[in-house]
């Protein structure tokens, strides 16, 4: 295997990681904007039983304040996590760019390659032709 070769397979295996730290990423977003939709759902169903209940009313404004602040806690995870994914997607962006690179580094050395072999058939069939035509000419 060559250098090359190695490199590409490398950077490859780089690429798959980002892909999946993204898709990592990409489902915890999608988890904690889940758990923000549940939070609104309890206070909903909450804010119906302590308007129902008079005892359940007096404690609903612990519960109220509770829940501010872990909706303001997933706000801040669901940021941070968005900030994560741009960085995931610059990082995935760079790492395919790199094994682009790496690929046609690759496609042009094997061209390279090939029309240097096509010269050395070439002119191995010119020495034929060029000795089939001495010897018809003596």
């Amino acid at each position: 295997m060559s250098t090359l070769e190695s490199l590409i397979r490398l950077h490859r295996w780089q690429l798959d990681e980002r892909r999946r730290q993204l898709a990592d990423l990409d489902t915890l977003a999608s988890k904690l904007r889940d758990e923000q939709a549940r939070l609104a759902d309890e206070e909903k169903a909450e804010q119906g039983v302590a308007a129902q209940s008079p005892e359940a009313a007096t404690a609903y404004g612990a519960y109220a304040r509770r829940l501010v602040e872990r909706r303001r806690k997933l706000a801040e995870s669901v940021a941070s996590v968005e900030q994560q994914i741009m960085q995931a997607r610059d990082a995935l962006s760079e790492a395919f760019r790199e094994v682009k690179r790496y690929e046609i580094a690759a496609a042009n050395r094997a061209a390279q390659q090939g029309k240097r072999t096509a010269r050395r058939e070439q002119a191995g069939l010119d020495e034929i032709a060029a000795e089939t035509d001495r010897r018809r000419r003596s």
